[in-house]
């Protein structure tokens, strides 16, 4: 069977990325079936490699992602050759070493190259700094893939969780949800579900935006006026769409488990209680891009670099989901291929 080709990208040089990246690839299990290329810094790997003394790692040094080996983890330096690492400090060498590496795994994926990228944690401020102009993750990848519509979406396996509005200040959220941004997010996440998970009929639960998800107009009228229709219309067009739930209920009682997945109208609204549920092997998935896209659902975690305590579960979840994704999404695409023969 053809190895899946995985490109990482190295995140900031000063945070966990090297920490988790190293240790999730040295368990032969998950680098089984795949063929691993690290976009980073050979300099900076080795500079984590000896702060958590990892023993029998190292990597393949490679200019290209076609020389890759398919039998050892792979490194292409993107990097500067003085770049400094400086554990636990936001720097602009950090920001730019990120989006060097960034910019390199879009090439490869437009070239197909690499078949996913797995992204570990950036700092937005340091890499902001350097010029990437985005939010995060998200929307870098979206701009660069031409997604204009597309949904964050943090899971594991017990609940999926996306949201309207995401990288948006809490001043501007009321404004920003329209009756058209909710179908769009769940119109994506009904077709993502079916292609990219093998659900045929996902069941999708929407959040209200008020507190009591309005409490029949009485705590605000968003739910009337523009959740509910939105929701009525995707069920018109068969997506089978239920609420608004009153999020602290919903979460709380443990109705979540009842849905594929969750729409939430904002960011912290489905991701904190998804974050203290089911933080550990957490995933980030950006859905509706057309090459598919996985990052660990922690940050940078100044705090801990260098003291061999980052766990590398999500890095691990990210790589094996990013990998699954892409057989459902190749099978999906097979299929459908066949039945219009």
């Amino acid at each position: 069977m053809k190895h899946i080709r995985v490109g990482i990208t190295h995140g900031d040089i000063n945070g966990i990325g090297y920490e988790v990246i190293m240790k999730a690839l040295n368990d032969p299990r998950v680098t089984e079936g795949k063929t691993i290329i690290v976009y980073g810094s050979p300099k900076a790997a080795a500079f984590h490699r000896k702060a958590i003394e990892l023993q029998n790692f190292s990597f393949n040094l490679i200019k290209s992602a076609q020389e890759a080996n398919p039998k050892r983890p792979n490194i292409i330096d993107c990097c500067d050759a003085e770049v400094k690492v400086e554990p636990g400090v936001s720097t602009i060498d950090a920001g730019k070493a990120a989006f060097q590496a960034l910019k390199a795994a879009v090439t490869d994926l437009e070239n197909n190259a690499i078949d996913v990228v797995v992204t570990a944690p950036i700092n937005k401020k340091n890499i902001n700094e350097a010029g990437f102009e985005f939010p995060g993750h998200t929307e870098f990848f979206a701009s660069q893939f031409k997604a204009p519509q597309h949904v964050m979406v943090l899971m594991n396996d017990v609940m999926k969780v996306g949201v309207v509005a995401g990288h948006i200040p809490v001043s501007e959220i009321a404004s920003f949800i329209t009756k058209d941004k909710i179908l769009q997010k769940l119109e994506l996440l009904n077709s993502s579900m079916i292609s990219d998970f093998g659900i045929r009929k996902p069941r999708i639960a929407v959040l209200g935006l008020n507190p009591h998800a309005g409490d029949d107009g009485l705590l605000g009228n968003e739910e009337q006026s523009i959740i509910i229709p939105a929701i009525q219309e995707a069920r018109n067009k068969g997506i089978m769409a239920l609420g608004p739930y009153a999020a602290d209920g919903f979460f709380g009682s443990g109705e979540f488990a009842k849905f594929d997945v969750i729409l939430g109208m904002y960011h912290d609204q489905a991701l904190a209680p998804f974050k203290a549920l089911a933080f550990d092997n957490a995933v980030n998935v950006t859905f509706g891009l057309p090459i598919v896209r996985v990052s660990p659902g922690h940050g940078t975690a100044y705090n801990l670099v260098g003291q061999n305590q980052a766990s590398e579960l999500s890095m691990i979840q990210a790589i094996f989901t990013a990998c699954d994704i892409f057989e459902a999404r190749t099978e999906y695409s097979n299929l459908t291929a066949n039945q219009l023969k």
